[in-house]
């Protein structure tokens, strides 16, 4: 598919910063794109929430930026920026009339080398009461806002990265200390632990030279901290829990560990999701929902990433009282799904189709494909891997979907009940 051959140049500083340049001159707009390589991932004990909580302290201002200063001088410019913490990595990124690039450029770079010159005790203080405040609005005192949470704490042992929430625990943050800011800024935010893309209406030499001059004095202090994620703690048996909560409707949880990202399982099970719960004919969706009417919904979703991944399939009944009828459908389902001789290649046709639309359709913006091009670089060191991301699910077939339904789907799941509490 010539579309999806999507070019672009890839350089390294000498200072070790990765650089992915491309082209597209079909609009004056460009995106800038920065991933930082640490996330919840590379939280301690005692120390979770870091990364969240340093996202907010980079729009705090740095040597030559006021404070908050970042997003006003985008949106003067017609633009808009933001940042975003996973588990694999802290993200920053600005969309912008072309003509503005070299603002957008100075903002990034600023903040790279300068933050510690303009961080204080007062703006740590500030956006810990913020982390705090969105820990307890979103998660502690919202219905179902700790699932995730309970569901990964049973799914990755203590030990594995992916144990801790993104968010972090409520007495960590607010233990969160300028000296450990510091001490996170230069071991995590230097030039050879990022990767800049740069993508639109731009001329290669011409940003090239920009990137330079901006970044390419930015020296490493202390070069990057070390990890460990050789050996995963496994899941080697069923748990279950019940979480009481301020609910009027109970939810329920089946988790399974699977793989890494761009796994060669991946799309196969990202396949399986689909054709268990895509759409209304799905297989989950129509007995569930529709013929036993024993669900409001019910969902299937391929969670991966860096190091490890999982596999969640929820519902909501109607009645409390059908919990364990529900239960039993889902692994009837998925069982006569690995065991049947009948084919699935309608319902693979469907969630390939389905898949290959909403790809081509988020790559029109040019700013998920700037964050595309981050993506591939550092996850396969290939930032032009769209037309392979795009075929890999023409290699989805029956038996390779049962295949991976019954390499992962199997007895050592968790098994996670929300439940209403009775405060009387």
């Amino acid at each position: 598919m010539k579309t999806l051959d999507i070019e672009s140049s890839s350089h390294k500083l000498s200072n070790g910063l990765e650089v992915v340049l491309h082209k597209d001159s079909s609009v004056p707009v460009v995106a800038v794109n920065i991933w930082y390589k640490v996330g919840a991932a590379n939280d301690k004990v005692g120390k979770t929430g870091y990364a969240h909580l340093f996202e907010h302290l980079m729009f705090q201002g740095s040597q030559n930026i006021p404070k908050e200063a970042h997003f006003r001088y985008i949106q003067e410019a017609g633009g808009s920026a933001n940042g975003s913490t996973s588990r694999d990595r802290t993200n920053y990124y600005e969309s912008l009339p072309s003509n503005q690039l070299e603002l957008a450029l100075w903002l990034e770079s600023d903040r790279m080398g300068f933050l510690l010159e303009a961080l204080s005790e007062e703006k740590l203080e500030n956006q810990k009461s913020v982390v705090i405040n969105e820990r307890l609005e979103h998660y502690d005192n919202q219905p179902y806002g700790l699932v995730g949470e309970k569901l990964n704490s049973l799914l990755f042992p203590f030990g594995h990265p992916h144990h801790f929430p993104v968010i972090g625990y409520l007495d960590d943050i607010k233990k969160f200390s300028l000296e450990d800011a510091k001490r996170y800024f230069k071991n995590y935010y230097s030039p050879t632990n990022a990767i800049l893309t740069v993508a639109g209406d731009i001329d290669y030499d011409n940003a090239l030279n920009l990137i330079q001059n901006y970044f390419g004095d930015i020296n490493n202090e202390m070069g990057i901290a070390e990890e460990n994620f050789a050996s995963l703690p496994k899941l080697e048996d069923y748990k279950y829990l019940e979480h009481f909560d301020k609910v009027n409707v109970p939810q329920i949880y089946f988790g399974w560990r699977t793989n890494k990202l761009f796994h060669e399982d991946e799309v196969d099970l990202h396949t399986l999701a689909f054709i268990l719960s895509g759409n209304k004919n799905s297989l989950l969706t129509k007995k569930l929902v529709y013929d036993t009417q024993l669900c409001q919904r019910v969902s299937a979703q391929n969670d991966l990433s860096k190091y490890d991944g999982s596999f969640l399939i929820s519902a909501t009944p109607k009645n409390i009282n059908d919990i364990e009828q529900i239960k039993k459908n889902i692994f009837e389902i998925i069982e006569n799904l690995i065991s049947s001789n009948g084919t699935l290649d309608k319902e693979i046709a469907t969630a390939v189709n389905n898949f290959k639309f909403q790809f081509v359709h988020s790559i029109e913006k040019i700013s998920t494909r700037a964050d595309l091009l981050s993506s591939y670089k550092y996850y396969v060191d290939e930032p032009n891997w769209f037309l392979q991301d795009y075929e890999r699910f023409n290699k989805v077939t029956t038996e390779s979907v049962k295949r991976i339904a019954k390499k992962y789907l199997n007895k050592n799941f968790v098994e996670l009940r929300v439940l209403p509490k009775n405060d009387k």
